[in-house]
């Protein structure tokens, strides 16, 4: 992957999870980033807390944050989690976020055990690292 520029915006349906870790993840490699969601949820998954606080980062006062059009706007790259944001989000968002758009196709830790979790925390750190 090549290196690209930020700011990053990291999109999942509830901003509960995925892309509350790659926010995280992004802002301690010193990089511009954000989080949203097309339907938040009120607050972050417990498991997703727990998991990033072994990594030493706390997540815990977040709030899932909803996704706006000027957010897309000021973003270098729209990362999508592995969520159909297609059917969520509305047509003109989406034609803005076509130029700017990857998906990483990653599974969701709503319901999964903390080894689940973790996992998928491994992973986005290890995507992140490569932006």
């Amino acid at each position: 992957m090549t290196k690209t520029e930020g700011p990053f915006l990291f999109v999942c349906v509830h901003n509960a999870g995925r892309s509350q870790m790659a926010e995280a993840f992004a802002k301690r490699r010193g990089l511009k980033a954000a989080s949203a969601g097309t339907m938040p949820a009120t607050t972050v998954n417990p498991a997703v807390v727990r998991a990033m606080k072994e990594k030493e980062i706390d997540v815990s006062s977040n709030t899932p944050k909803q996704l706006t059009t000027e957010m897309i706007n000021s973003a270098g790259l729209v990362i999508t989690m592995g969520c159909s944001v297609e059917e969520v989000c509305p047509r003109p968002m989406l034609a803005k976020m076509q130029k700017k758009l990857v998906d990483w196709d990653l599974e969701d830790p709503k319901g999964k055990t903390i080894e689940e979790v973790r996992k998928i925390r491994d992973e986005i750190e290890r995507r992140v690292a490569g932006l």
